[in-house]
């Protein structure tokens, strides 16, 4: 991003490839640091909750992941449980993703969150008050991690008027075989986001506005994008992309996080993720790692 070509690039293609973003090192801290918060769980304390890559009911209908925004929580690949909710699969293996403070609660975390070189990210996209909305860690296990169908970030987070961002950084090399992302270059722009994720009422789960329809959109103008780990991906909110089911021996660990303006812009009181007392959506610029 520290180049006008590359700004552009982002613009016109809705994601950015940022090869060796992060060091061998800072990849290992944050994959170490993974290990030892999943090796200090004790799923017994921790419902099974299964993470539902389709958006429909499950995960987002629990009080577990509706309180998670201020929380380090736990959430579970579907083939790792069987019928009964039992894990029937290494525990280091079991889980889909961990979220959604680990920017703010996991000091390795937070270092690289809060890292100039993010801060400069934010800063070259000319956003003037960013904030940290949430974090999470994604395994894609092998051979049983799931399909994440094509979507748009900014309809399950967003504020008004939209200005958000995706940073995800590969902590191993992502591949076709393992699920590496698949993006529709330029639709951030001919496909504004039509679908969103609301709280319901009581407050008690979510809905979506209107069914996901990307039945438009053909195979092949998604563009794999297969990166070594360390690399970063920006990713626009409203660029449309995937990740097919991972059928490989091989995982696919990354890191992400979603920066939202505050400048201007409010963040809508109806999506599912909130600031708490306990844990404000923290300022991009103001805190240091």
């Amino acid at each position: 991003m520290a180049t006008k070509e590359a700004k552009e690039r982002f613009e016109k293609d809705g994601y950015l490839v940022v090869e060796d973003f992060l060091t061998k090192d800072e990849v290992a801290m944050l994959r170490n640091s993974c290990h030892r918060i999943v090796e200090e769980m004790n799923p017994d304390e921790h419902p099974r909750v299964a993470f539902k890559t389709d958006n429909e009911q499950g995960h987002t209908s629990s009080e577990y992941f509706m309180q998670s925004g201020d929380k380090v929580r736990f959430f579970f690949e579907e083939k790792a449980l069987n019928e009964k909710g039992d894990i029937i699969v290494d525990k280091q293996k079991s889980l889909n993703k961990v979220g959604h403070a680990l920017h703010w609660l996991v000091p390795e975390f937070k270092k690289v969150t809060f890292s100039k070189k993010i801060k400069d990210v934010a800063k070259n996209l000319g956003y003037v008050d960013p904030k940290i909305v949430e974090s999470m860690y994604i395994f894609k296990q092998p051979r049983i991690g799931g399909e994440v169908k094509p979507h748009q970030d900014a309809t399950f987070i967003y504020n008004i008027p939209l200005k958000l961002f995706g940073i995800w950084i590969a902590l191993e090399d992502c591949t076709l075989s393992n699920g590496c992302l698949q993006f529709v270059p330029g639709s951030h722009k001919t496909n504004p986001v039509s679908v969103w994720m609301r709280r319901n009422e009581n407050g008690s789960g979510t809905f979506l506005t209107t069914p996901f329809d990307y039945s438009h959109i053909k195979d092949e103008q998604y563009v794999p994008v297969e990166v070594k780990a360390g690399t970063l991906v920006l990713i626009d909110s409203q660029v449309i992309h995937k990740s097919a089911a991972n059928t490989s021996g091989q995982s696919r660990h990354i890191y992400t996080f979603h920066v939202m303006e505050t400048y201007q812009s409010e963040w809508d009181t109806r999506c599912w993720i909130q600031p708490t007392e306990n844990l404000p959506f923290t300022s991009l610029y103001e805190c240091h790692e």
